[in-house]
């Protein structure tokens, strides 16, 4: 292993132990949307169940939004090849969002509310008590400036998240490791990643968040290490 390799490995171990993301018995979901996140998050779970002294199971599960370049068929190659019993629906989630059945609201939250609602529905039809995601450090940080920005709330994603009294859990095995770092291991494996064909990839209330962000780390290399720090190290002696 690469020093880089090493290193999100200890992080991913990090949020696994302290979390508890992982269990014996557990039969999980695997969210890929073909990006880096996602298909590492699979390869690490795929990687920890040689090394972690506990059995569970992995199912990859990729969504396909409806573009017309879709490029699931890449992605069932890929499980194929490493012999996983994966699942892939061609969905019009992305084309609802984006179409006139969308009246004034934003297309993301429209496609990641049908997306995750079609996800639980396959959680417990594939009889998984777990899905994984790929979301990242970045993600959490964003995402606690999004809903601070625009929901009114100091609140992110977290690494174990337990949904309807327990019968379904997320976990988010890369939620300690930089994105950075997710993409550049990511590409050194090469794996076979897929482009985001969504219309507004570039242009939603995240990215003017993640560009904001990135003038700050720009601005002093300090700065996205703090926020990390700072969701786990909260004062609430300090705040209204």
């Amino acid at each position: 292993m690469s020093y880089l390799e090493k290193e999100v490995n200890r992080l991913v171990g990090q949020a696994i132990h302290r979390y508890s993301l992982l269990e014996t018995g557990d039969r999980i979901m695997v969210a890929v949307s073909g990006g880096a996140d996602s298909m590492l998050c699979l390869w690490f779970l795929r990687h920890w169940l040689r090394k972690a002294p506990i059995s569970y199971e992995i199912i990859p599960v990729h969504l396909d939004m409806g573009y017309e370049n879709g490029q699931w068929h890449t992605l069932a190659d890929y499980f194929r090849q490493l012999g996983y019993t994966f699942y892939i629906e061609e969905t019009n989630f992305g084309l609802i969002a984006h179409g006139p059945e969308n009246r004034g609201k934003s297309p993301c939250f429209i496609c990641s509310m049908n997306r995750r609602k079609r996800l639980f529905e396959l959680a417990d039809a594939l009889g998984c008590n777990k899905i994984a995601m790929g979301h990242n450090a970045d993600d959490l940080i964003e995402t606690l400036f999004m809903n601070m920005c625009y929901v009114g709330e100091m609140s992110t994603m977290i690494p174990r998240q337990e949904m309807f009294q327990g019968a379904i859990t997320l976990i988010r095995p890369l939620a300690l490791v930089e994105k950075s770092k997710i993409k550049k291991m990511a590409q050194r494996m090469r794996m076979p990643m897929i482009k985001n064909s969504c219309p507004s990839a570039e242009d939603s209330s995240r990215s003017e968040i993640r560009n904001l962000l990135e003038e700050l780390y720009a601005s002093n290399r300090k700065i996205r290490g703090n926020l990390k720090r700072a969701l786990g190290n909260v004062r609430q002696d300090y705040l209204l």
